[in-house]
């Protein structure tokens, strides 16, 4: 769990995901597309990636990918991301986070 913490706070957006997962695809293209370079940590390709994801399973991430933090706070996953993106809050909250200058 600490280095779930830890790795979310680094960098404005941090996205834990999987390499083949198409919702992990979906949210990071939308968060490219804004202009924003996010944190990827790919789990099923990195060293402990299986605990990374045990711990956000523990956190109550079902599915445990993709999963967002903006600022070093949680999001959640595609659901979140996309209702935020929706109602839009999503932009204003990643220029608060430092991720966009525009």
């Amino acid at each position: 769990m600490e280095k779930v913490t830890k790795l979310a706070s680094e960098r404005p957006v941090v996205i834990f995901s999987k390499s083949s997962c198409c919702m992990c695809h979906t949210i990071k293209t939308l968060f490219y597309e804004f202009g924003v370079n996010p944190a990827v940590y790919e789990l099923d390709e990195i060293p402990r990636g299986r605990e990374l994801e045990q711990a956000l399973l523990r956190l109550g991430c079902s599915p445990s990918v993709p999963v967002v933090y903006i600022g070093g706070e949680f999001v959640g996953g595609v659901n979140e991301v996309m209702s935020l993106h929706l109602n839009r809050s999503l932009i204003p909250m990643l220029r608060r986070a430092g991720a966009l200058w525009v």
